[in-house]
């Protein structure tokens, strides 16, 4: 598996001729890692493969692994196109779809999700599915041109898609999908506090979107002072649950502080901690 993962076609002929051992993981590693020579060896001396040697072509762009996979008869699946999707690689999927690779809703969300715009183009245009997924991971992304090609093509779109612009601090991709009636929630809010985006938080409560008690909670959390100070002179409510989390930042210590924590985090949530204390 290793010479083949490394393209020693050498070393994988010796190993086998001196009775190493294989499996269909041979043939997905040297197609994984672009070793068209290895996986030939392999497949014409009978290691077995699967899907999974498609797919892993088509994660890191093999074409010519891909093809040759495909012309003699590996199996693949709609995670061959999803996978293709994913990374960018038009010219792998077309050669997929073009030869009846099977696709579905995740080639098209994991194009948004990555930002290609050309991949979610060709797919769209070419009969795949897309979900609201599709939009949710395009305002996750934070390229509004994505978006807006989703929504423009009539992609479905629901409540995630402004939680994930604002969790992700997308002023433009939250104003467009709620300037053209995307529904939006609590999450909204809840999403900007806990990330610490004051901007598409304010954005939305202005503009009408709902909060509650989980946005102070993850303002005080998350957020830092200037986002808990601004909700809570909002009038967003509060609760015991803020009670809790005082206490939980009380006790943070050195020696069982996280990992990600540290000096401007401490200063940061002593701050929040005097705030909600007076």
């Amino acid at each position: 598996m290793f010479a083949a993962k490394n393209g020693h076609l050498e070393c994988l002929k010796f190993a086998h001729e001196n009775g190493c051992p294989w499996d269909n993981r041979t043939c997905s590693r040297a197609a994984e890692n672009g070793h068209l020579g290895c996986l030939k060896y392999a497949h014409e001396n009978g290691c077995s493969w699967n899907s999974r040697t498609s797919c892993n072509a088509a994660e890191n762009g093999h074409l010519e692994c891909l093809k040759y996979a495909h012309e003699n008869g590996c199996l693949w699946d709609s995670l061959t196109c999803c996978t293709a999707g994913r990374f960018g690689h038009l010219e792998v999927l077309k050669y997929a779809h073009e030869n009846g690779c099977p696709w579905d809703a995740y080639t098209c969300s994991n194009a948004a999700e990555n930002g290609h715009l050309d991949i979610l183009k060709y797919a769209h245009e070419n009969g795949c599915p897309w979900n609201p997924e599709t939009c949710c991971n395009a305002a996750g992304f934070g390229v509004l041109e994505l978006l807006k090609y989703a929504h423009k093509n009539n992609c479905p779109w629901d409540e995630g898609t402004c939680m994930r612009a604002a969790a992700g601090g997308h002023l433009l991709c939250l104003k467009y999908a709620h300037e053209n009636e995307c529904p939006w929630n609590a999450h909204t809010c809840n999403s900007a506090a806990e990330n610490g985006h004051m901007e598409t938080l304010k954005y939305a409560h202005e503009n009408g979107c709902s909060w509650d008690e989980h946005t102070s909670c993850k303002a005080a959390g998350y957020g830092g002072l200037n986002v808990l100070k601004y909700v809570h002179e909002k009038g967003c409510p509060w609760d015991e649950q803020h009670a809790f989390l005082l206490l939980e930042m009380a006790v943070w210590t050195p020696s069982n502080m996280p990992m990600k924590m540290d000096v401007h985090g401490i200063k940061t949530h002593a701050s929040v901690l005097l705030f909600m204390a007076s």
